[in-house]
């Protein structure tokens, strides 16, 4: 049983602190966490945007304390690429259609910047 996040795989003092910061204070709060949620709220909460391989640690943290075995936190790069990519599709897309529902014959839609 894990009682302290520096126990964990991957977790440091620093991520562990990141964690605290979050709210999370042992390892069974990991547990249903969302490590995309995690991130996005520890970059609002710092006002900073963190390395996206936090998202890595994150997950890895979190698939650990869910049962899956200790991975290294690399081992997830290629999944929050493909995540965050059809993320940011999706997003391109909506922004995309609400520009177009914007327009007008007498306002075109905004230009997008390359």
């Amino acid at each position: 049983m894990y009682t302290s996040l520096e126990q964990l795989p991957n977790v440091g003092k620093a991520t562990a602190g990141d964690l605290r910061l979050l709210g999370i204070a042992t390892p069974s709060e990991l547990i249903g966490r969302d490590p995309y949620d995690l991130y996005r709220r520890l970059c609002e909460l710092t006002g900073q945007r963190h390395d996206p391989c936090m998202i890595d640690v994150f997950i890895a943290a979190v698939r650990f304390m869910e049962g899956a075995e200790a991975t290294p936190w690399w081992h997830y790069t290629a999944e929050r690429k493909g995540q965050l990519r059809t993320i940011e599709d999706v997003a391109a897309g909506t922004r995309r259609a609400s520009l177009t529902a914007r327009a007008s014959p007498e306002r075109p839609a905004p230009r997008r910047s390359p």
